[in-house]
Order: structure tokens, then C-alpha cells, then sequence
């Protein structure tokens, strides 16, 4: 039993130092840095925005733990964001920020989304890195990867991906992770590899296949890009492109200086302004519109369907009786009808068949307590007028009855019998004659 105990303490201990191993105290890396400004490059034309968002995956893990030159490689690793941060020109991006390490078992906690994926914000941006703690737990940079792919299915357009840490990945399925990302987001995604660690063959070996796996992307030993203007064509090269010739940034097929819609989604169809289509005009583009044929002048919702306030299934458009109360049930007209009631020929005894459907009714009425409904006797064109106007005020009555013996109060209700003055179809078929013979509910003030 001792022995067990002993075991058990033991077990606690190992898991709290590795809890503890993870709670560093997040360092705020600020160096002394001024950057080049890319803006003037953009504006004398030069240059065109090549990325249209940026994904950083910084390592967290406990190998960026060490020390050379009297700081750490996590370390390093931060003062890079913060200088790239810095150096970025003024533009549209959108960003992500991911770290790894955060756990030293398998768990999805070993790897944390810090930003976005949102629209990029210098002061945000670096208000995310400065939250990172140096984790000291593994270094799943393939978790990163697939993560971070995942974090990705939002963004159109291209993508730099950029990984920065030590590069002690042997064994480690990062290449692999890369291609499988690779191989989603094809020529929309560039991978480009920041060696913060002291550079050794094995390491530059394995951070350079990381970013030949990108095949448009490359490798840089991090060290190399600490001064202003090293750092600033590193920026250059990752998210800028010579201009030549006119410049389409969304690959719409419409130059900028056309395009009135700007970073419109990669394989949308666009219009000569370079605007989605939106081929019935109801101000919903084609590519989100899930009803595209909606009649001109009608109100539609964000997904292009027209509008259904009473949520009975009936268009507004098309909805002869509005308002109708949720969960009552309509005919194609949008009236509340009660379907199932039966009576027997030429009588108005209501059939048990039909208490559940009255019942639904009943409990309709209870739930909106400030609705008052007339209620409604309809028959088919067969028989003699009088004869019909009698039989559908009677059976009109009966519902009233049934409804005030389930608690409803009489003062809500009034039954009228229309005989077949107010067809809902036509009497022309045994199918229309069958759905004149109702009793409707109208909602009344």
C-alpha cells in the first residue's frame, strides 16, 4: 500500500513540474529598431502588394530555451516579429499568429492560436507576440502546421507562411506538414523558414526543406536580418512584387485602378467594374446568393432568399395572411389553417382524428396570450349556398367550442362561416375542392 501511495505522490510531482514547466512569465521584446519605410516604394509604383495575408508560427518549445550570446532563441525569435512587425508597409493584410510548445505531452494545448486569423493591426499584432511565454514543452511544429492550415480555410487570396524558431525538428514530420499545406492552398501560399538558433547543417537542412516544401518561399539564418536594411528586403521579398504593367492584386481579371471591388475572392466571376455578379439584382453577389432567381423589387436576407418575416415558409411577397403565429401551420397562401380537422359529411361534430392537431392550436394561443384570432368556416363549391354558409358557420363554432374547453378565453375567440365565398384554390378538381373544405385562424387586432 505504501508503495502505491508513493507512486501516486510521485506521479503528482512529475505532472506539476511539468505544469510548472509552462507557466513562464511572458517577456515583452521591444529592441531598438528603425525600420526602413516600404511606403515609398508602394507609392512611387515600383512595388505591388504580392501577399494578401501573412501567417506567423513562432516556436515556443524548450529547446528555444537556449542561450547563446546571452539571450535565448525564443528570444530572438521575438525580437524578429517585432522588427518585421515594425518594417511591414502600410497595406491590407490579413494575419495569423500561432505558437508551439505549450505542453510537453500530446495534447492539443501544445500548440495556441494568438491572433486572428483578422485583419492585421500593427499595434494588435505586437500586442499578441508580447502575450507568448517561452513554454519549455515540445516542438510539434507538424501540429502547427495543420493547425494553422485549418486556421487558413477563411483567407482568399495569397499567403506568406512564416515559421520562425531553432530548427530542432529531426524526427519530426514538419516537411511533411508543410506539403500537405502546400498541397491545399497550391500557388495562393508561399513558406519562408527564420532560423532563431545558432546555425548548425542539421538545423539549416531542416528549416531550408521546410521552405522548399512551399516552393515559391526560401530559407534566412536569422542573425543575417537584424539591421534595418537587411530586414526591410527580407519584407520586400516576402511581401512585395516588382510591379509590371498594370496591377490586378485579387486576380479578378480587373486592374486595380478599374476595380471597384477590391480582393474579391480568388475564382469568384466578377463584372466589368470587377464587382461579383449579382445576375437578379437583389444585392447579394452570385457566389453567396442560395436563392438567384429572386424577382426584381423584392426584399431579400443577407443569403439573397426573400424575406419571411413570420417564418411560416411563405415569402412576404407571397404570404396573403402575415403574422402568422410560429409554429402554426400554413397553406401555400401563408394562412393559418388547421389541416387534419375532419367532420362528417353534412355534420360538424368534431372526429377525435382531429383533437391533435386542435390541441397544437390550443397551445399556440396559450403561448401568445395577446393574440385574438377569428376563426374561420370554409367549404368546398358543391351544395347550395345557404346550405353551405350554415354548415361552415357550425363547424366554425364547434372549434370555437373545443378551444374554450382547453382553457382558451372566449374573449380571444369569434367564429364566422364563409360557406365557399373565399376559395383558396380553385373547385375545379377534387384535390382544390379538398383544401376549400378548412377551417382557417386570422389574426385579429
Amino acid at each position: 500500500m505504501g508503495k502505491k501511495i508513493f507512486s501516486l505522490c510521485g506521479a503528482i510531482l512529475i505532472i506539476a513540474g511539468l505544469i510548472s514547466c509552462n507557466a513562464h512569465t511572458p517577456e515583452v521584446i521591444h529592441p531598438q529598431f528603425e525600420p526602413v519605410n516600404l511606403n515609398a516604394k508602394l507609392k512611387a509604383g515600383d512595388y505591388r502588394q504580392k501577399a494578401i495575408n501573412f501567417v506567423v508560427i513562432l516556436d515556443a518549445s524548450r529547446s528555444a530555451g537556449d542561450v547563446e550570446g546571452g539571450r535565448t532563441d525564443f528570444q530572438r525569435s521575438k525580437e524578429f516579429i517585432y522588427r518585421m512587425n515594425r518594417t511591414i508597409p502600410d497595406m491590407t493584410l490579413n494575419a495569423a499568429l500561432r505558437s508551439f510548445g505549450h505542453w510537453p505531452i500530446s495534447s492539443s494545448k501544445q500548440t495556441i492560436l494568438h491572433f486572428g486569423p483578422e485583419m492585421w493591426s500593427r499595434s494588435d499584432f505586437q500586442a499578441a507576440v508580447d502575450t507568448i511565454p517561452w513554454a519549455a514543452g515540445g516542438s510539434p511544429v507538424d501540429r502547427a502546421f495543420s493547425y494553422s492550415d485549418r486556421d487558413m480555410t477563411s483567407l482568399s487570396g495569397h499567403t506568406a507562411v512564416i515559421l520562425v524558431g531553432d530548427g530542432e525538428y529531426k524526427g519530426i514530420f514538419s516537411a511533411g506538414a508543410a506539403k500537405l499545406m502546400k498541397a491545399r492552398y497550391g500557388n495562393n501560399l508561399c513558406i519562408y523558414t527564420v532560423l532563431a538558433s545558432r546555425e548548425t547543417p542539421d538545423k539549416m537542412a531542416i528549416m531550408k526543406e521546410i521552405a522548399e516544401a512551399g516552393e515559391c518561399g526560401f530559407y534566412q539564418y536569422g542573425m543575417n536580418l537584424e539591421s534595418s536594411q537587411a530586414m526591410a528586403d527580407w519584407v520586400t521579398a516576402v511581401f512585395l512584387q516588382k510591379a509590371k504593367g498594370p496591377v490586378d492584386s485579387d486576380g479578378d481579371g480587373v486592374i486595380d485602378i478599374l476595380d471597384q471591388c477590391s480582393f474579391t475572392p480568388k475564382d469568384v466571376v466578377v463584372d466589368s467594374s470587377g464587382c461579383p455578379l449579382d445576375s437578379d439584382g437583389d444585392g447579394v453577389p452570385n457566389y453567396l446568393d442560395r436563392c438567384p432567381d429572386t424577382q426584381k423589387s423584392v426584399r431579400v436576407g443577407y443569403k439573397g432568399c426573400p424575406l419571411d418575416s413570420d417564418g411560416d415558409g411563405v415569402y412576404d411577397y407571397l404570404d396573403q395572411c402575415p403574422n402568422t403565429p410560429m409554429d402554426a401551420s400554413a397553406d401555400i397562401r401563408g394562412c393559418w389553417v388547421i389541416k387534419g380537422v375532419n367532420f362528417d359529411t353534412a355534420k360538424w361534430n368534431i372526429k377525435s382524428a382531429s383533437y391533435r392537431q386542435l390541441n397544437g392550436v390550443a397551445e399556440i394561443l396559450t403561448k401568445n396570450p395577446d393574440i385574438k384570432v377569428e376563426i374561420q368556416g370554409h367549404t368546398d363549391n358543391r351544395g347550395a349556398a345557404k346550405y353551405n354558409l350554415m354548415l361552415s358557420d357550425k363547424r366554425a363554432n364547434a372549434v370555437m367550442e373545443y378551444l374554450v374547453q382547453h382553457g382558451i378565453s372566449p374573449d380571444r375567440l369569434t367564429a364566422v362561416g364563409y360557406g365557399f365565398k373565399i376559395p383558396a384554390v380553385s373547385n375545379a378538381t377534387p384535390e382544390g375542392r379538398a383544401q376549400n373544405r378548412r377551417v382557417e385562424l386570422k389574426p385579429i387586432k
